[in-house]
């Protein structure tokens, strides 16, 4: 291995990442489930040990974890489906404001263009057809999704209960991959990456509730319609780095048009949203999880993009804790240390003289 060329074992290694991103694309129905049972699995063992540490005999430990990820999975379906049910009942006041939105800006197109109402319904009946076939082609799209996800969803129970049952099976069959003077640095790295993911999953939990306690219990203080919702999806969005917020900025702009129609609580809604993000990006997330694993923004950027193109909305979801575990094995790695340092955020390691 030693007498390898560099540029070949780069090659290899390049070729590696381009198989795994192609194995990933091919099954990711299959792989992303398993996936996210996995990081659910490790998330859940504290309180497995702590079932079995009472005398609760192993499977029904198990049954008892999953049922308690259950019953809070269903709390929150729960609260999203009152808040989305209080949407639905203000839709003919919602239907009134976006009307006068339309006039509003009709008229400000006939001011800054020059086109008449009459012209912009004409440019409008030209392309309602074009618009139509993009919405059913999306109505389309999304039923499949929302079946797959029934699927997905449906199957992290079964898979979760099975990674936990045969834990150990998996540890042995790591083990055996190495020889027994690395075992106990491969055990290392496997608490390593529990302790890693289980700190980046409960630090999203922890960063969920916040963000729902600050932002919508904020917005529904200063009298925002559906300020509750706005601050769930916010906070459900913002679980994806970077992309996320965006987004979640821009729909509680729509609902808060939508829902009042007035500017002034527009521009409410998005200083609540700015101080809350700011509170939750320099001060309560990094005091949260902590220094886990230190990840530079261009990888997570990168690697975001990358799951979405892979693997969907589940892809991007995954995509930092799938490269905080690939950093803890990098960094325990002689071969694949490069690898990790290019993951990092040390911005002073081999610096150039300026």
């Amino acid at each position: 291995m030693k007498d390898i060329p560099v540029g070949v074992k780069r090659s290899v290694e390049l070729l590696g990442i381009f198989v795994a991103g192609v194995i990933i694309f091919i099954g990711k129905t299959i792989i992303m489930p398993l996936l996210l049972a996995f990081f659910i699995s490790l998330m859940l063992m504290p309180l497995f040990r702590f079932f079995r540490k009472t005398g609760i005999p192993e499977t029904a430990a198990i049954f008892l974890a999953i049922l308690c990820l259950t019953i809070s999975a269903a709390l929150i379906g729960w609260m999203v489906y009152g808040q989305v049910s209080s949407l639905v009942n203000d839709l003919p006041v919602i239907q009134k404001n976006i009307t006068a939105l339309l006039d509003k800006l009709s008229a400000w197109i006939s001011k800054v263009f020059g086109l008449s109402p009459a012209e912009q319904q004409g440019m409008i009946d030209r392309n309602s057809g074009r618009f139509f076939s993009l919405a059913e082609t999306a109505l389309k799209q999304a039923a499949s999704s929302v079946s797959g996800m029934v699927i997905f969803f449906g199957l992290l129970p079964v898979y979760i209960f099975f990674i936990l049952w045969y834990r150990n099976v998996f540890v042995q069959f790591i083990l055996m991959w190495n020889k027994t003077s690395e075992h106990q640095n491969v055990k290392d790295v496997i608490t390593r990456v529990e302790g890693v993911v289980k700190g980046y999953l409960f630090g999203l939990l922890i960063q969920f509730a916040y963000i729902v306690i600050l932002l919508g219990g904020t917005l529904m203080l200063v009298g925002i319609e559906h300020g509750l919702l706005i601050g769930i999806l916010f906070a459900f969005l913002n679980l994806i780095p970077y992309l996320g917020p965006l987004i979640g900025n821009i729909l509680g702009i729509v609902i808060t048009l939508a829902s009042s129609g007035s500017f002034a609580d527009v521009l409410l809604v998005f200083g609540v949203i700015t101080v809350v993000q700011f509170l939750d990006n320099n001060i309560l997330m990094p005091r949260i999880v902590g220094s886990q694993v230190k990840i530079n923004a261009l990888a997570s950027i990168v690697g975001i993009f990358a799951g979405g193109a892979l693997a969907g909305i589940s892809g991007m979801f995954l995509a930092m804790p799938v490269i905080a575990v690939m950093k803890v094995f990098f960094d325990h790695s002689v071969h694949f240390k490069k690898w990790g340092v290019l993951l990092g955020d040390n911005r002073k390691m081999g610096a150039l003289p300026v």
